[in-house]
């Protein structure tokens, strides 16, 4: 199985790639996508989505898994940061590639077992579980990584009961 995830906003979007092979986990690729805030917000989602795109295509991932929107006191920042959601699932949906979104303590409670892990220790904790020799930089590509992961280890258990669930309603 191989996962594209994703700490998505308007300004900086982290990915990272991540497979299981045998019983490990592989980062395959990870990395920041910028956009230049002094471009327009059109071209800013266009540039987005052309890279997440290119991400699709190299990669082939299975799934897409992302961190959910979350937005304190800033509206404003969460309304760009939901249209950048949005051009990732247009891309992702383009090629028929299932999405999940996972809350940042859930993300956290995967990886380090404790939904309100701090972000070095999701960091410290990516890297051991990937095997990489230092931590990675910067945060929002070790978040999307973190993602990967999340999704990886409860993609089974999601398979599982979505078919008890199908197999009950018969």
């Amino acid at each position: 199985m191989v996962v594209l995830g994703i700490d998505p906003g308007i300004a900086n979007t982290g990915f990272g790639v991540v497979a299981r092979r045998g019983g490990r986990l592989v980062a395959l690729d990870g990395g920041v996508t910028t956009t230049a805030a002094a471009r327009a917000p059109e071209a800013r989602l266009a540039d987005l989505f052309a890279r997440i795109d290119e991400l699709l295509e190299q990669h082939r991932p299975d799934a897409l898994a992302m961190e959910a929107l979350y937005f304190g006191q800033n509206v404003r920042s969460a309304f760009a940061v939901g249209q950048a959601r949005g051009v990732i699932l247009l891309a992702a949906g383009r090629r028929d590639i299932a999405c999940s979104d996972y809350t940042p303590q859930q993300v956290k409670g995967a990886v380090c077992g404790s939904g309100r892990a701090p972000k070095e220790q999701v960091t410290r904790m990516v890297q051991a579980l990937l095997g990489l020799e230092r931590p990675p930089t910067p945060d929002h590509a070790a978040d999307a990584l973190a993602v990967a992961i999340c999704h990886i280890n409860r993609a089974p258990l999601q398979a599982a009961t979505a078919g008890a669930v199908l197999a009950g309603s018969r």
